[in-house]
């Protein structure tokens, strides 16, 4: 069992499922030291999980995963530490609701073109105030069988694809690159850095072996230009890339991080605190928790 999650999703991601007081009560019985709120662009959890946390007497640090572009290459930065009442982050929030709206409809045309039974209108409805999601979209079309297609069937109950269906299906389909993909214009990565360090806070590369898998040398590039660490431990890195990425952030003497990346029912395999990890680096993670705790004492 792991001491810190320093990346969890609550409801207030687009791809979310659990109020934040159910987060909280999660990390209390996983036994956490501290964790963190991650959640897509945005920081409305952020307070709640603070005040929550104080009463169960865990640790916790204010977070935020911001979608950017580096080079062409869609990534997400970390956020620990900042000081989430900014108006810096309700306008973060605002401008990408607006950009994935407005690639919605191109997702779904390029569904229908693919041979796909979807109808647009559903998942709208299924989104209520949510943010339609590539996720949620597989997740309308599985739940009901006038959508049920043959390329729908690796998604389906005993498919190739069906252990996690609605992340498996946004993977296949939506991610950059893939057959249903729809470029939506982030912001780029030094922007993101920038955001992030002017809020009092501390840029971390999530995941950079999922986003840069092949060109992991990338990630010394993104420590070169602004980003403070690297998260080294998560559900997606092979045990080769953490000893990669943990050698190339003491290299650079950046922060090395750790977390689940939960988010319910889109990432089921997924459960709060669990993840590999590797004992030899428990103190550099307890020093990172250190650091930007006392950056939170002093209002940086």
């Amino acid at each position: 069992m792991n001491a810190f999650d320093l990346h969890i999703h609550s409801g207030y991601s687009s791809d979310g499922e659990f109020p934040v007081a159910a987060i909280v009560d999660m990390c209390s019985a996983r036994g956490l030291d501290a964790f963190s709120l991650t959640d897509h662009n945005s920081v409305r959890g952020v307070g709640q999980a603070a005040e929550r946390a104080a009463a169960a007497g865990l640790g916790f640090i204010s977070g935020i995963e911001i979608d950017c572009n580096y080079r062409g290459t869609d990534l997400h930065l970390l956020g620990y530490g900042i000081d989430w009442r900014s108006a810096d982050f309700a306008r973060l929030e605002e401008t990408v609701a607006a950009k994935v709206v407005a690639s919605f409809g191109g997702m779904v045309d390029n569904l229908l073109r693919l041979g796909f039974a979807v109808d647009a209108d559903a998942v709208l409805a299924a989104a209520g105030d949510k943010l339609p999601t590539g996720e949620l979209i597989a997740e309308v079309m599985l739940s009901d069988a006038k959508y049920h297609t043959p390329l729908l069937r690796p998604y389906m109950e005993g498919g190739e694809r069906s252990d996690m269906p609605y992340i498996n299906f946004y993977l296949d389909y939506f991610a950059q690159g893939r057959p249903a993909f729809v470029p939506v214009e982030y912001m780029a990565f030094r922007d993101a850095v920038e955001l992030v360090r002017d809020n009092g806070g501390v840029p971390v590369v999530a995941h950079p072996g999922l986003n840069f898998r092949g060109r992991e040398e990338t990630a010394g590039r993104l420590l070169d230009r602004g980003a403070a660490g690297l998260e080294v431990f998560n559900n997606y890195h092979t045990p080769e890339q953490a000893v990669y990425f943990a050698s190339l952030a003491l290299s650079k003497d950046a922060f090395i991080t750790c977390g689940s990346d939960f988010h319910g029912k889109t990432k089921p395999r997924i459960a709060v605190g669990r993840f590999p990890s590797d004992e030899r680096f428990d103190g550099r993670l307890s020093d990172f928790v250190n650091h930007v705790n006392v950056i939170g004492r002093q209002g940086v």
